[in-house]
This record gives structure tokens, sequence and C-alpha cells, in this order.
């Protein structure tokens, strides 16, 4: 990503990337609210938002906006896609979790948990796929691939250290957060570079979109 606003195909660009964030905010909620674990970065978010009281959509985009001063060192360069995701992701949380009944039977809950990884690596790919710039975690892992850290690496180590942090703060963990750290990866390799509007996809770009959730 060369410059904020892309110079090519800006409408369908733009009409992938918020479609596609708010697709992956969907999962996300979905997810969340089947009760059975939720993704490594969305442990510490619902760890956060139960310490602290405020929703967890709104706990998402304070978190990503925080996590966009970190990019600063690592000479990162934000695009309209980076800001976008910054604030879709946890508006569209806010806005679906109150939608979803209580008291669920076990088999729906599992059923929206599966759902739920899907959704998100379908919204992954569409938003990854717009090539209007990374989101405020996968561009830090990517930041950091830059600098001879191997991506992987980096995804496994920030999901670790964060996943911990979540599990102090009390956020919730269970089959759910397994099943998302096994599942994502190879699900948004299918999607990223299927739902791409460029030609080349790296390998790179799929395993950092995977971070969001």
């Amino acid at each position: 990503m060369k410059r904020f606003w892309p110079n090519d195909h800006a409408v369908e660009r733009l009409g992938r990337c918020v479609g596609g964030l708010v697709i992956f905010g969907v999962g996300v909620a979905m997810l969340i609210d089947a009760d059975l674990g939720a993704a490594p970065w969305d442990v510490f978010h619902t760890g956060l938002s139960d310490l602290t009281g405020i929703p967890v959509g709104t706990v998402i985009v304070l978190v990503g906006l925080v996590l966009l001063l970190f990019w600063i060192p690592l000479h990162e360069r934000v695009g309209v896609g980076t800001i976008l995701n910054a604030v879709l992701i946890g508006a569209t949380v806010d806005v679906v979790l109150p939608l979803i009944p209580d008291g669920l039977a076990l088999g729906v809950r599992i059923a929206m948990m599966l759902g739920g990884v899907v959704v998100i690596a379908v919204g992954s790919g569409l938003y990854i796929g717009a090539g209007l710039g990374p989101g405020p975690r996968d561009g830090l892992m990517t930041g950091l691939g830059r600098r001879g850290i191997s991506i992987r690496l980096a995804r496994t180590a920030i999901e670790l250290t964060i996943l911990v942090v979540g599990l102090v703060l009390g956020g919730r963990v269970g089959p759910g957060t397994a099943v998302f750290a096994f599942g994502i990866g190879p699900l948004v390799h299918v999607t990223v570079p299927r739902l791409s509007m460029d030609a080349a996809v790296t390998e790179d770009d799929a395993i950092a979109a995977a971070a969001e959730g």
C-alpha cells in the first residue's frame, strides 16, 4: 500500500472493504455470544470489557486505535482501510451483540461458534482483498515481518501474549478459542486469494489477516 486513498477502482475497493469489515464484525459477535470461547484478541477484549464496564465493541475500537501508535516506530503506512478497520469491526459488534437472543441451546451455540469463524474468514477475504491497508493488528505483525521477524512467529508471540493477558483479565476462553486458532488460518488461505482485487496475494497477507480476530 503506497497511499492513503486508492488510485484505481476506489468505489469498488471501498465497498468491498466496508462490507468485509461489517461481515467480520458479525462473525466476531457470533463467536463472542456463542460463549464457548472467543478468538485470542477477543479474549483480551472481553476481559477488558468486563473489567471496565465498557461495551466490548467499543473496547475493540479503542484497542485498535491504541495499536496504531505502535505503527509509528515500525514506519507502517496507514490506509483508509486501516481507519475503517479500527472503527467498523467494533461498531458492528456493539450493534449485533444485543440482537442475538440469550439462552440459546448448546447445539445452536456450537453452530454459531463454527459459523462465526467462517464468517470472519469471509470478511477477512473481502477487506484484505480490497487492498486499502492492513488493520491495526495485522499491520503490527507485517511491520515486524519487514524487520526480519517471521510473520508466523510474530503472530504466535503476540497472540499468545494477548491471550494470557486476556485470561488474567477474566476473558472468555473455551473450545471456540481453539477452533478459531486452528481453523482461521486455513480458511483465510482460501478466502483471501479468491476475494482479492489484486493479482498477487502473499502467504503472509493471509496469515496476517487472521490476526484481526
